[in-house]
């Protein structure tokens, strides 16, 4: 008799990891004004869980230059492929738009474009300088992808007067073939390094629950300590789809209130630690 393979269930969310569905006046304005300006935004693109209380309150993390990326990390629900839009006019639409939703402070990230010489760095700088012409009073964080060790590309991109400038190592050192197969760890290390020594405040996210130790959590903060990092975020890792990377641990809260205890006495300023924290989750406290 032919033997059937045996199919693992796959892991029930727990409670603490519920989310309420997108509501409200604010959340209307914000997705209408987002499709009528022919804008990206990494909420809807990386099916963040918190879309629903950031657009609710007015805000949204904006994604530059397309929706389609050149990297195929195993936990990303961005679509990977070779990206045919560069569209020259978006800084103007991004700035806009923002003027007309009143942000306080705006957050900007982009996908990687490592067909291009620039990694999209022109297009960054622009987006910053027409949001500061258009609303001065806006602060910006930028999270900014890999530049591939182009330090020339990295500093025109945080040369523009941005606040802030993220960018995530999402995971620890062991598991970067398996979550970050194009990406080195001491590659983004040093653009952290790199980013603080330009006079910037910087700011990294890791995910928990794809098979890390906590003793390899504790290591990448001692890490990031030592390049220059000063605010941290760490969030659960939800699984897009059956074709991403299964989710190996939902981590409880109480360790997530580990985590951030352990980080602020390695000498973080700032570590938002909860299973769902994003890495622009709460993006204006960092400021102060």
């Amino acid at each position: 008799m032919l033997e059937l393979p045996i199919v693992e269930p796959r892991r029930k969310k727990p409670d603490w990891l519920r989310v309420k569905l997108p509501t409200g006046e604010n959340y209307k304005m914000v997705r209408e004004i987002v499709d009528d300006h022919r804008l990206h935004t990494i909420c809807q693109s990386g099916n963040c869980p918190n879309m629903g209380e950031c657009w609710g309150a007015g805000t949204a993390t904006f994604m530059i230059l397309g929706n389609t990326c050149t990297r195929s990390c195993s936990f990303c629900a961005v679509k990977t492929g070779r990206p045919t839009e560069y569209d020259e006019d978006e800084p103007r639409r991004v700035a806009e738009a923002i003027r007309l939703m009143g942000v306080k402070h705006a957050v900007l990230t982009s996908v990687n474009r490592d067909e291009l010489k620039d990694r999209g760095a022109e297009i960054w700088y622009q987006t910053v300088q027409q949001i500061k012409t258009e609303s001065p009073t806006t602060t910006i964080e930028t999270l900014i992808p890999d530049v591939k060790a182009n330090w020339d590309a990295l500093e025109r991109m945080i040369s523009a007067g941005q606040e802030v400038v993220s960018h995530n190592m999402e995971t620890v050192r062991r598991l970067y073939r398996l979550v970050r197969p194009q990406a080195k760890y001491d590659r983004s290390l040093e653009q952290i390094q790199r980013t603080k020594d330009y006079g910037k405040r910087t700011k990294s996210g890791i995910m928990v629950g794809v098979g890390e130790t906590r003793e390899e959590v504790f290591e990448i903060m001692e890490d990031l300590v030592r390049h220059g990092c000063d605010i941290l975020t760490i969030g659960q890792y939800l699984q897009p789809t059956k074709m991403h990377l299964d989710v190996a641990e939902y981590v409880h809260p109480d360790q997530f209130a580990e985590y951030r205890e352990v980080g602020l006495q390695l000498g973080l300023m700032y570590v938002e630690s909860g299973p769902l924290v994003r890495s622009s989750y709460h993006a204006e406290r960092h400021l102060l």
